[in-house]
């Protein structure tokens, strides 16, 4: 059965005390209504509706960086979880699979536990994702009859039986599509907060008799973000996950609580990680790599035998071959350096290309850009480029060359010349002394 998804993502959540909207807060470099995409994607969706409200135009971007085919729905009122669902009505207009209704704000749910209810849709018409919860508190409670959903009764609403009950509501829901908007069309706002409930669907299904049933999760997948302690804890909860997945992937952590991984950090096995390291997005990082402490990662790919750090930066377009030797205080942007090739110290490469076994020498910098365009610098095999060159692009250094340290390169270097570029020194006998003893006197004299 082919599966749609439908995402709810309209609410302000005021408790962020926040312009932007709740659902695009961060978790691990990526927005949390993208975590929930992400789990739902694994699903293969034949159609994606976020709905939305506060914010939609800042809400369909993000969404769309990461599904480019997903339709927006709007919720203008903000009427209840029932009336935001049937927002995405015309969206779906002739889909006749099934629903899956996640939130935006609850990012953790695995993909293992939607592909559960898929499963479970196949016997029964209406699917709800539960979880035995330590402390019920104020959830809504699931209460079953024979072996079947009989009704959602809401905290406030619950006998003292009821609210004996642990198993509580998540919210996600599945049901065919023809059946979720039926049971939706007779939901009633007659409650204290004048709201459409889709936890109504239940009885409403129960009466009609149509089939309900729980697919159960842990508590920790179901966790919803409304502040910004919460969006701190769910960032702690991804980190210890992801820290321990890479532990058990091969990957050895020196002291894990220091390493952060973004959402879609990559390490192969027999890497080692040393302390108090940060990944931002799109970082892949090949076996047998070595990443030292206080260095920071992002949109960049490291091959195997590569040493990073420690205190490098490694930005966006950072392609590093193997047995590459990024050293202590270095930032790489947007250039590839082959095979075997160093830059050890304190320098910046940036729209570069490196080639394979040069050694870039301690405070060189790649003079990128004029303040309007970007310019590349080519450095090409076995070059050594001496301490302290500034090479002003676009510049090409050939093959096998050299540059005096302290030059500064603005010319072609041909293959296996020497390039020196500086000004003549000069030594003036005595004037250190005299000028010190003038500057000393006017100091004097000033006091």
């Amino acid at each position: 059965m082919a599966t749609a998804l439908i995402i709810l993502g309209a609410g302000m959540g005021t408790r962020m005390n926040s312009d932007m909207p709740k659902v695009l807060h961060e978790i691990a470099c990526a927005p949390m209504l993208v975590h929930a995409m992400k789990s739902g994607a694994a699903l293969d969706p034949k159609r994606t509706v976020i709905v939305a409200g506060h914010g939609a135009a800042q809400v369909e971007k993000a969404a769309k960086a990461f599904d480019p085919d997903l339709v927006l729905a709007i919720q203008s009122e903000q009427l209840g979880t029932a009336h935001a669902v049937s927002q995405a009505r015309d969206a779906l207009d002739g889909f006749a699979g099934d629903v899956l209704v996640l939130y935006g704000d609850t990012p953790f749910i695995r993909p293992e536990t939607l592909a559960a209810m898929s499963a479970a849709r196949v016997t029964h018409d209406v699917v709800v994702l539960g979880f035995e919860a330590a402390d019920p508190g104020r959830y809504g409670r699931l209460i079953m009859k024979d072996d079947q959903l009989d009704r959602i009764v809401e905290f406030k609403d619950a006998s003292d039986e009821e609210r004996a009950v642990t198993l509580c509501n998540s919210g996600v829901i599945a049901a065919q599509s023809k059946t979720l908007f039926e049971l939706i069309d007779a939901v009633s706002n007659d409650n204290a907060a004048g709201e459409y409930y889709l936890t109504d669907i239940i009885g409403i299904a129960r009466h009609r008799r149509l089939t309900a049933t729980v697919v159960r999760c842990d508590e920790a997948e179901t966790l919803g973000i409304n502040s910004r302690g919460e969006l701190a804890e769910a960032e702690a909860l991804f980190q210890a996950r992801a820290r321990s997945d890479a532990q058990s992937d091969g990957v050895t952590l020196t002291a894990p609580n220091t390493v952060f991984f973004a959402h879609d950090t990559v390490v192969g096995r027999d890497t080692v990680i040393e302390p108090n390291v940060v990944f931002g997005p799109g970082v892949t990082i090949e076996s047998g790599a070595t990443i030292r402490a206080f260095s920071h990662l992002e949109g960049c790919h490291v091959s195997r035998g590569a040493v990073i750090g420690p205190y490098a930066r490694l930005r966006p377009g950072a392609e590093l071959a193997e047995n590459v030797k990024i050293g202590n205080f270095v930032e790489v942007k947007n250039a590839q350096v082959a095979e075997g090739a160093k830059v050890n110290h304190l320098s910046y490469i940036g729209d570069a290309a490196v080639g394979a076994r040069s050694n870039i020498g301690a405070g060189t910098i790649t003079c990128n850009y004029d303040g309007v365009f970007k310019h590349k610098t080519t450095i090409g095999e076995d070059v050594f480029i001496g301490s302290n060159t500034m090479l002003v692009a676009p510049v090409t250094v050939g093959d096998g060359a050299m540059t005096g340290s302290g030059s500064v390169v603005t010319k072609d270097v041909p293959p296996g010349d020497l390039a020196v570029a500086r000004a003549k020194q000069e030594n003036k006998a005595g004037f250190a002394v005299r000028l010190f003893e003038k500057l000393k006197a006017r100091k004097a004299k000033g006091s």
